[in-house]
C-alpha cells in the first residue's frame, strides 16, 4: 500500500509545473498548468481506486526522517482522501476558467499550481510541523492571486485576508510546541490518541480554534471572506470557496475533536451559538446584496456554519453530514462563482441589476445556473440536500432548538438564491449589452457539465462518498463517546437525554 509514493508524486507534479510556468510564454504556461492539474486529477482517481475501504486506517503512508525530529511523513484516511479528490477535481476547472487572465500569465499559473501543492500537503501531512508549514504557506500564493490579479480594491482585500488568517495561526503554533514537548512526538495519528489533561485541553482547543475559526470562516471573524471573494479573479474565488475554506473544517476533525475531546464538549455551546448567529445573520445580509459574488460569499458563511454544528453534534450523523456539506459546498459554491465569472467576462460587472432575462439569449447557461441554485438551496436529488439533512439530523439529537434555528438557513437560503436567480435569468431584458451576450462556449459547457455531473452523483448516490469515510468517522465518534455531552441541550429542548447505545437503552428499560 505504501510502496509507491503516490502522495509525494501528487505534490511533485504541480510543483514542477509551477517552476516550468515561470520560464515560458503565456500560451505554454496555460498548457503546462492544465496538463499538470489533469495529471494530478488522474493520480487522484488512482488514489481513490486503490484506497482499501475497510482496510488500515492510514494508507499510502510515507515516512522519511529529515532533521532534528522533523520528518517527511505523509498518509491519508478516508476523510483526507475525499478532500484531496475535491481539490484535484476543481484545479483543472480553475485553470481552464482563467482564460481571461492576460497579465503575467506564467506567474499566475505558477501561483495556482503552488496552491494545489500546499492544499494536498495539508490533507496528506502526518507530521505536526509539516502540516503547519503547508497550512500557513497556502496563504502566500492565494495572497498573490488576490493582490496581483484581483479587482480595484485588491490590495486592501489581500492584506485583510493575509492578516486575519496569519494572526489566528500564531497561537496554534505555540500550542503545537507545547503538545510536542508534552507528548514527545510530532506524529499526528499518535497525538490523536493522546489524552491531554483537561485544563491543558481547554487552552489548546482555544489556540487551535483561533486559527480554524478564521479559516472556516466563523462569525464574527468572517469579514475577510466577502472582500476576498469580490476582489479575487474567478478561479481564485472557486478555489477559495471550494477548498481553502475546508481547511478549517478539516482542522476541527483532525485536531480539535480527537485531540481535545473533553474541551470540545465544554466549548460546544459556544460553537452552537456562533453558528446559529452565522446562519441567520449572514443569510439576511445575503438577501440585501447587489453584488453577485458578495451574495454567494455570505451564503458560504451560512453553509459552513452548518458544518460546525454538525461536527460538534458529537454523533456519526452530524459528522457524516458535516463532511458531505463540505464536499457539496466545495462543488456548488465553486460552480456558482464560475457562473458569475462566465457573465462577468462578457459584461465586466457583477451588479445584479445590470442583468435580467438571460434565459432568452443564454438558455444553456440558465439551465446550469438553475441546477446549482437548487443544489445550494438543498433540493432533494442534489448534493446540498444530503449533507444538510444529515447534519441537521445529527444536531437535532443534541438540541431541537439549535436544529430549528439552523433550519431557518435553508428557508433564507431559498429566499436569497431564488431572488438572485429571478433577477439575473428571468424578467425583461432591460439592457441591450446583457441581451446581446452569447451563450456558453464549448469549454464553458464542458466545465459546467463536469460540475453538474458530480453534484447530481453526490445527491443521488452519496454512499460512494460516505463509504471511504465511514470507518474514520466511526473511530472519531468512538473517541468522542466518553466526552459526549449528556443531555444538556436535550433537557433545554424539554426532553430527557437519549441513551448513547442500544445496550444502554436496554439497561434503562430493565431498570
Amino acid at each position: 500500500m505504501g510502496a509507491f509514493p503516490i502522495l509525494s508524486l501528487m505534490l511533485l507534479v504541480p510543483l514542477v509545473g509551477a517552476i516550468a510556468c515561470l520560464f515560458v510564454d503565456a500560451r505554454l504556461a496555460r498548457t503546462i498548468a492544465l496538463v499538470a492539474t489533469l495529471v494530478d486529477f488522474v493520480l487522484g482517481v488512482v488514489l481513490w481506486a486503490q484506497f482499501d475501504v475497510g482496510g488500515a486506517r492510514w494508507q499510502f503512508t510515507e515516512n522519511v526522517a529529515l532533521f532534528a525530529g522533523f520528518s517527511w511523513k505523509l498518509g491519508i484516511d478516508g476523510i483526507a482522501l475525499m478532500l484531496i479528490e475535491l481539490s484535484v477535481f476543481l484545479m483543472p476547472i480553475c485553470i481552464a476558467a482563467s482564460a481571461s487572465i492576460e497579465k503575467r500569465v506564467g506567474e499566475y499559473m505558477a501561483a495556482f499550481l503552488m496552491v494545489e501543492v500546499l492544499i494536498i500537503g495539508v490533507f496528506a501531512a502526518q507530521d505536526l510541523f509539516l502540516f503547519y508549514i503547508f497550512f500557513e504557506a497556502g496563504l502566500i500564493p492565494m495572497y498573490l492571486i488576490i493582490g496581483i490579479w484581483g479587482g480595484a480594491d485588491r490590495i486592501y482585500a489581500s492584506y485583510k485576508f493575509f492578516l486575519y488568517t496569519l494572526l489566528g495561526s500564531v497561537l496554534m503554533l505555540i500550542a503545537m510546541l507545547w503538545m510536542v514537548n508534552q507528548a514527545g512526538t510530532t506524529d499526528i495519528p499518535t497525538l490523536m490518541e493522546t489524552n491531554f489533561p483537561l485544563e491543558a485541553q481547554k487552552w489548546l482547543w482555544l489556540a487551535f480554534f483561533a486559527s480554524f475559526a478564521v479559516k472556516m470562516p466563523m462569525w464574527p471573524v468572517h469579514t475577510w471572506l466577502p472582500d476576498a471573494h469580490v476582489q479575487a479573479p474567478t478561479a481564485g474565488s472557486i478555489i477559495l470557496a471550494g477548498v481553502l475554506l475546508k481547511m478549517g473544517g478539516y482542522g476541527f476533525i483532525r485536531f480539535s475533536l480527537p485531540m481535545f475531546p473533553e474541551a470540545s464538549a465544554t466549548f460546544a455551546p459556544l460553537i452552537f451559538a456562533l453558528s446559529m448567529v452565522a446562519v441567520v445573520y449572514t443569510s439576511l445580509v445575503a438577501l440585501v446584496q447587489h453584488d453577485m459574488k458578495k451574495l454567494i460569499a455570505y451564503s458560504s458563511v451560512a453553509h459552513m456554519a452548518i458544518v460546525t454544528v454538525g461536527l460538534f453534534a458529537f454523533n456519526s450523523q452530524g459528522l457524516d453530514g458535516a463532511m458531505i456539506v463540505m464536499l457539496s459546498h466545495g462543488l456548488v459554491s465553486g460552480a456558482l462563482f464560475f457562473c458569475v465569472g462566465v457573465i462577468y467576462d462578457r459584461l465586466h460587472t457583477r451588479e445584479i441589476d445590470r442583468y435580467g432575462g438571460l434565459a432568452i439569449n443564454m438558455p444553456r447557461y440558465a439551465t446550469f445556473f438553475l441546477l446549482f441554485t437548487m443544489a445550494s438551496i438543498g433540493l432533494p436529488g442534489t448534493s446540498g440536500f444530503v449533507g444538510e439533512f444529515l447534519a441537521l439530523m445529527g444536531i437535532y439529537q443534541m438540541s431541537s432548538w439549535v436544529a430549528l434555528i439552523c433550519t431557518t438557513g435553508i428557508i433564507l437560503g431559498a429566499a436569497y438564491m431564488l431572488y438572485l436567480y429571478r433577477r439575473v435569468v428571468f424578467g425583461e431584458q432591460k439592457n441591450a449589452d446583457a441581451a446581446a451576450m452569447p451563450d456558453l462556449t464549448r469549454p464553458e459547457l464542458v466545465m459546467m457539465a463536469a460540475l453538474s455531473a458530480v453534484t447530481l452523483w453526490m445527491g443521488v448516490y452519496p454512499q460512494s462518498f460516505l463509504a471511504p469515510m465511514r470507518a474514520d468517522i466511526a473511530a472519531l465518534d468512538a473517541r468522542l463517546a466518553q466526552a459526549r455531552p449528556k443531555g444538556d441541550a436535550q433537557v433545554t429542548a424539554g426532553r430527557p437525554p437519549k441513551a448513547e447505545s442500544a445496550a444502554e437503552a436496554h439497561t434503562e428499560e430493565a431498570r
